[in-house]
């Protein structure tokens, strides 16, 4: 409605607009000047585009500000132009992709003398982002008239925003071919080579990092297109050139052929790793090699790559044994001389990815330098160091996994029936030059004999335990499981034991205390009506056995009522939607119940002569109950209040608290009219009363006088001065008391629920399945529904 009659305000943008003195300063004051000019308000838009609105707009976010300027100058100024700039309104662009002057004002944030204000070069860096996605033709062909945009981009490669704007001309430009002609341009400009220059120690660890990130990024993007747009026939310059040998060998030789700095050993390492990245699937025990698909040259590490890196490996191990230098560092639990170091932490990352390569070159150069055991020595040496713990893990599963290359040593079991089994060597060394098993029963009891003299468990625990169930479970059924069963069956007679004892002993007892149960493992009965037999059943008095008797009646009560009525659970979830239904529906309701009426007759007489006094005394002083008197309903009983709908057991419990103290029959001097009369003559009827609430006013099934109950199921119940041996006489009673469902349960009990119940007739108190289990089998007789 408010859109349909157009009463929406003229914005105040509007009328500041109308003057012919106003200034861009006292537009971009306005609250509201980015979202009118997002909702591109024809009169902003056409004021912004102006030449020197734009110009003014481009020195804010270009031009580095004074320091004795109002801040509002130095930030809010800067920080609006730039949200103008890039609100993606079609005549901003417009003016800004096709104007060259505008495009060289911004151009000339890049010949700023390094380091750039990192704001005002993220303001540059998100204007020239959108332009290239939004003025793809006119962006690339101006900046290729630079001759020095790529130099002034590596002079600044250590400011982040000009890094992201490298990225997103690699990331945004369209369409294809001219994406591989911006690809073709920066690899002419030698771009992967420059940024190569700048991960070597004469340089700052800003730039090692950005130009790590950069050629990282680089390769992902590449790799990424490469893998969707299969079609396109030229390959990806850039990924090429750093795949090349020399590209790689040019990295390693910044690292090793200087002085050691491990920014840069990170930042190369980081490098290397991308490049060994594949799309095969994470390590979990078995790799599969004939995953299809795996011949793509995403699926494969560049030979090229594992030619440069292979000559490397013993300056890598070296690495390891002699780190570069670092200060002590002093921990909550102690000293470490030396710490671990992410250089190190990095190289160990490397032969893992190394490892995953499962090049036979590469495997004997590890097994020559003993590197797994120096990374074995790393793990038990630092005990708190769970990045170096994981990496270690990733090494062993990987060893044990990965299956033997033909090409890689001597073969066993070549007799004519058996298939020859070929050795992996590393899995070899792993056993009897590491040592593995040995090391590991070591570490376990050293740890127990430690936590027993009241020290901490170590912290590599958890990852011992995986490695020894990863050695477990390729024992059983991995790709060299044949080898490694016949490496333990030749290990010592007492490390064998004791690998057999640790295995059903202590790793099986920590897998047990490890593995968690998901559902409840106690045995649960389902029940039903064919299955309870609890006429038998000598079930104590208790409340709580009682309600729950109580409530799976009224289950199986309304189940059966919703079965006949086609009603679907989602109309019972609330009871203000029963409320709410429609008469219309109610009023076609037919309520038909299959009973026994003489059984029921039966059975009430036979309870009236059992608990009756009978009509001989005569002469005693208590008033007779049979004697006719006036009564009348009070107000209260007459009409009940409407329900809130609420099913909170709190608010049930108080509800009926006032029924059982407030009497629902009172004396008055009525007239014979009014008086309530028992005819056993009349057949059990059934009536539906729509007064106010649906369904609340309901019948008892002997004698027809309608009672009120909201929402609560009637129950046929004895009149309290019958059931009670000790009843007063005088006091008014009670015909039927739906106060209690359970006959024997306080409406005070926290426990009792609030969900409606079956009917229940008990013939004594300490009978709760008496007759209310008669007249169940009965047929259902007298049962009453509520809805």
């Amino acid at each position: 409605m408010f859109w349909k009659f157009d009463l929406h305000t003229t914005s105040h943008i509007d009328t500041l607009l109308e003057r012919e003195d106003v200034t861009l300063t006292e537009v971009m004051d306005e609250e509201d000047v980015l979202q009118e000019c997002k909702a591109q308000n024809r009169k902003l838009v056409e004021f912004l585009v102006q030449p020197h609105c734009m110009e003014d707009l481009l020195n804010y976010i270009t031009q580095e500000p004074c320091n004795d300027m109002d801040e509002k100058i130095k930030y809010k100024y800067p920080n609006i132009s730039c949200e103008l700039l890039t609100s993606d309104v079609g005549q901003v662009n417009d003016r800004l992709g096709e104007d060259e002057s505008l495009l060289l004002k911004l151009y000339s944030f890049l010949q700023n003398e390094a380091p750039l204000n990192p704001l005002l070069a993220s303001f540059f860096s998100k204007v020239l982002s959108i332009l290239i996605s939004r003025k793809p033709d006119q962006i690339v062909e101006f900046l290729r008239k630079r001759d020095d945009f790529v130099d002034l981009l590596i002079k600044h490669i250590g400011t982040s925003a000009i890094m992201d704007f490298l990225l997103r001309m690699l990331t945004c430009t369209e369409p294809q071919q001219l994406r591989q002609d911006v690809l073709n341009w920066l690899n002419e400009e030698k771009i992967i080579q420059r940024l190569v220059d700048m991960v070597q120690p004469s340089q700052d660890e800003v730039k090692h990092s950005n130009a790590s990130q950069s050629l990282c990024e680089i390769i992902r993007l590449s790799r990424d297109q490469l893998f969707q747009v299969q079609s396109s026939l030229e390959p990806d310059p850039l990924l090429a050139t750093l795949e090349k040998q020399e590209t790689v060998e040019q990295l390693l030789s910044n690292i090793f052929d200087q002085e050691k700095s491990e920014s840069a050993i990170v930042s190369v390492i980081q490098i290397l790793l991308t490049l060994f990245e594949t799309r095969r699937p994470a390590f979990e025990g078995h790799l599969d090699a004939d995953t299809p698909g795996m011949s793509h040259p995403s699926f494969s590490v560049s030979p090229s790559v594992l030619e440069a890196v292979t000559p490397r490996i013993k300056h890598f191990h070296q690495l390891l044994l002699e780190p570069p230098t670092r200060s002590v560092l002093k921990s909550t639990w102690g000293v470490l001389d030396p710490p671990v170091g992410n250089a190190r932490l990095h190289v160990v990352r490397l032969v893992a990815s190394l490892l995953q390569a499962n090049t036979p070159t590469i495997s004997q150069e590890l097994i020559r330098l003993n590197t797994v055991a120096v990374i074995l020595d790393m793990y038990f040496k630092y005990i708190w160091n769970n990045f170096l713990h994981v990496q270690v893990e990733i090494c062993i599963a990987v060893i044990l996994a990965i299956p033997p290359s033909r090409s890689e040593g001597s073969q066993t079991g070549t007799d004519q029936d058996q298939e020859p089994v070929w050795e992996n060597q590393l899995v070899t060394h792993l056993f009897q030059e590491c040592h593995l098993i040995q090391r590991i029963l070591d570490a376990w009891s050293s740890n127990e004999k430690e936590q027993a003299e009241g020290g901490r468990r170590r912290g590599y625990m958890g990852h011992l335990t995986r490695i020894a169930n990863c050695v477990v479970q390729n024992t059983d059924k991995g790709p060299n499981s044949t080898q490694m069963l016949q490496i333990i069956s030749e290990l010592q007679e007492d490390v064998r034991e004791g690998w057999d004892s640790f295995i059903s002993g202590p790793l099986a007892e920590t897998n047990k205390k490890n593995t968690v149960d998901l559902v409840n493992t106690q045995h649960i009965h389902s029940s039903s009506d064919d299955e309870l037999d609890l006429k038998g059943s000598g079930y104590h008095q208790d409340s709580s056995l009682q309600q729950a008797f109580s409530d799976y009646q009224m289950q199986q009560m309304t189940s059966n009522f919703i079965e006949q009525f086609g009603f679907n659970d989602e109309e019972f979830t609330n009871q203000d939607d029963i409320v709410d239904i429609p008469f219309d529906r109610i009023s076609d309701i037919n309520f038909s119940l299959k009973t026994n009426e003489s059984a029921n007759i039966a059975l009430f007489e036979a309870c009236c002569k059992e608990r009756i006094q009978q009509f001989d005394d005569a002469g005693s002083d208590e008033e007779d109950i049979w004697d006719e008197k006036d009564v009348n309903f009070a107000p209260d009983a007459q009409r009940r209040p409407r329900s809130s709908g609420s099913t909170d057991s709190e608010e049930s419990t108080d509800s009926e608290d006032e029924d059982l103290k407030q009497e629902p029959f009172e004396r008055n001097g009525t007239g014979p009219d009014d008086r309530m009369e028992i005819d056993m003559s009349e057949a059990p009827t059934w009536t539906a009363n729509f007064d106010d609430v649906p369904m609340e006013t309901t019948s008892s099934a002997v004698t027809g006088a309608p009672v009120s109950k909201a929402a609560t199921p009637a129950i046929l119940s004895i009149p309290e001065g019958w059931s009670s041996p000790n009843h007063v006489p005088g006091k008014a009673s009670v015909w039927a008391d739906f106060t209690d469902s359970s006959g024997t349960e306080s409406p005070k009990d926290p426990l009792r629920s609030s969900s409606p119940v079956a009917m229940e007739t008990s013939l004594e108190a300490g009978d709760p399945l008496g007759a209310g289990m008669l007249l169940h089998a009965e047929g259902e007789a007298s049962r009453s529904f509520w809805m």
